[in-house]
């Protein structure tokens, strides 16, 4: 018998002198965690609690994983596999890339998979055998207003979930195409491919406004190393085309505007399962709160090629306590678990 065959062996002889089993499965109403992609094919009304030495601890995008090496429900040791949300979002619920390491014995609760057969969950909280208690539960830090638009930022707790195209908006023939087509496995994500704005704005990652000087604003999206630069200047050259394109940016009163253009052909570049092309432009309006908390975007995108009409996203973030950016790399392990959960 191995030496992590032993640790676990000897969890279960635990649980066995507590008289609760190999494997508990608690009937619990599972806590207020978002559910994303691979997650929905868990039971939120089922929720398992098992233990197990921890055999790898991926922190990378675009979630984060553990593989656990556990009991099922037959006391047989499998690996469990227990996916989490990315690394920025771990970030403030407490986590870092040590929080874990392998040959770890752990505790976790976690919503199951609906397939019993498929040894697959989520977390809701995760023991240490130190005491150290992990949960996905959001951690209260100090926020410093901003008065400027700079600051970081991540998708606003109002606003929904946006895992599937739009159904009134008005696509053209080709557009259409690919939306009855549609299917969560094409998302880029699956390929370590991050798409330019308005998607790259309204992922539920933190992004960075930076006030560098007066002539450049610079946005940085974290998880995503592809600084977007914006120009006061609006004389300024555009560059090669890219899938962030040129942006240049005034004030109306209070408001930020923010024009963009030269851009390149981008997959889902616009929206959920909504590509872009080369002839897209955007439009974002931004608004500060007067308590400096959070910013209103107004995103208005032209692309004849997708789009008959322009259409407009209504989007809003919340600030964050200042920090800096984390740059983690995607892995196309995570990037598979993330839309499969295997």
């Amino acid at each position: 018998m191995s030496f992590l065959e032993k640790q676990v062996f000897q969890f279960v002889k635990e649980i066995n002198s507590l008289q609760v089993g190999f494997f508990l499965i608690l009937l619990v109403q599972l806590s207020n965690v978002s559910a994303h992609h691979s997650h929905a094919n868990l039971d939120r009304n089922k929720v398992i609690v098992n233990k197990g030495v921890v055999v790898k601890y991926g922190w990378s995008m675009p979630h984060v994983y553990l593989k656990v090496d556990a009991p099922n429900p037959e006391g047989k040791i499998v690996r469990y596999s227990i996916e989490m949300i990315h690394p920025p979002g771990m970030l403030e619920r407490g986590w870092t890339r040590r929080s874990l390491k392998k040959g770890d014995l752990v505790t976790w609760s976690g919503a199951r998979d609906r397939n019993p057969d498929r040894y697959y969950s989520g977390l809701n909280w995760l023991e240490k055998s130190d005491g150290t208690r992990l949960t996905l539960k959001l951690t209260p830090d100090v926020v410093t207003p901003s008065k400027d638009f700079s600051g970081l930022w991540s998708r606003h707790l109002s606003v929904p979930k946006r895992y599937l195209p739009k159904d009134d908006w008005p696509f053209t023939a080709l557009a259409k195409e690919n939306i009855a087509n549609f299917d969560s496995s094409q998302t880029p994500l699956t390929d370590c491919v991050n798409p330019g704005p308005p998607k790259a704005t309204i992922l539920p990652y933190p992004m960075k406004i930076i006030r560098n000087n007066d002539e450049i604003m610079t946005i940085n999206y974290e998880g995503r190393d592809m600084p977007r630069t914006i120009y006061f200047d609006q004389s300024q050259p555009a560059g090669e085309p890219s899938i962030l394109g040129h942006s240049v940016a005034w004030f109306e009163g209070e408001e930020l505007i923010i024009e963009t253009d030269n851009f390149v052909a981008d997959r889902w570049g616009t929206y959920t399962g909504v590509d872009s092309s080369d002839q897209k432009r955007l439009i974002e309006r931004l608004s500060l709160s007067d308590d400096g908390l959070a910013i209103t975007i107004e995103m208005i995108v032209t692309d004849p090629v997708y789009l008959t009409e322009p259409v407009t996203i209504m989007h809003k973030v919340r600030k964050l306590a200042d920090r800096q950016l984390v740059q983690v790399k995607c892995t196309s392990e995570s990037a598979k678990m993330y839309l499969t959960g295997s």
